[in-house]
């Protein structure tokens, strides 16, 4: 089958929605299915305000009609709701095609957290987004409940798995010589995120962050004595994973956490 993700969050970003969709798109593969992904970098583009690694898609939707044509997909799922987005949901419903969206990123918090924009106001765009969406799919049973409070429909539940071979318990990984307990947190370094209450506490041992965003200068000027390792990937945040004493998880705004089932895969509570 053929089959086209269209994603706003692609590479060179970080996170895990970018992480999920690549597991999807080679699993896909190995079953057989032809997937194709068409994502910011095929596209000119411009950063997004405050988040300069995303690049936002510029006049997307003349470009991605004719994409998604030469595709002829049998099946199309919009992962998130940027300019990319918008643009196949507008050619999905002007030609009669059904597609699947998902719910990865808790926005209505994101703004919120930033600009104070009343809640309620982004949940009735986020809504009107998913509400021609032959299926939304969401992580966790919560997420369900909680969006189906907001008025969504066709709620699913598409639950996370872990790569195993890469997270994994490593005995010899290490920290160095850092003061112990080690404490970890992995993932963007933005208000939303939560990390500066990590930070704030009286701990005892290192902090450990890992990770890139646009409150890194602030928190590693307020916090000089946490670690600040910085952007990692594969094999080296694997080792990052398995060299912590105990992971930290402070956001309040995320809607699964794949670097949980990471934490706990190497063996970091």
């Amino acid at each position: 089958m053929k089959i086209l993700i269209v994603t706003d969050a692609w590479y060179p970003q970080v996170n895990g929605v970018v992480r999920t969709l690549e597991t999807v798109r080679g699993e896909l593969g190995e079953m057989g299915h032809d997937v194709h992904v068409i994502s910011p970098d095929q596209f000119k583009t411009i950063p997004c305000p405050t988040y300069p690694e995303i690049r936002l898609a510029l006049f997307a939707k003349r470009k991605m009609a004719k994409m998604i044509k030469a595709l002829h997909p049998v099946a199309i799922h919009i992962s998130t709701e940027g300019p990319l987005g918008q643009a196949a949901r507008a050619y999905c419903l002007k030609q009669g095609l059904p597609f699947s969206t998902a719910y990865h990123t808790r926005f209505p918090e994101y703004i919120h957290a930033r600009w104070r924009l009343p809640l309620s106001i982004s949940y009735r765009g986020m809504r009107k987004f998913h509400s021609k969406s032959q299926s939304v799919m969401v992580a966790t049973e919560s997420l369900r409940e909680e969006l189906s409070d907001w008025g969504f429909d066709n709620l699913h539940i598409w639950s996370r798995g872990v790569d195993l071979d890469l997270f994994r318990p490593r005995p010899d990984a290490s920290f160095g010589d850092f003061p112990k307990p080690h404490w970890l947190f992995v993932g963007r370094v933005a208000v939303e995120k939560n990390i500066g209450h990590f930070l704030d506490l009286d701990l005892p041992g290192t902090k450990f962050v890992v990770g890139d965003g646009p409150q890194l200068a602030e928190l590693r000027q307020k916090h000089p004595n946490a670690q600040f390792l910085g952007k990692k990937v594969g094999e080296d945040l694997a080792n990052a994973f398995a060299s912590a004493d105990v992971f930290v998880f402070p956001s309040k705004t995320d809607t699964f956490g794949l670097v949980i089932l990471e934490a706990l895969a190497s063996g970091t509570p």
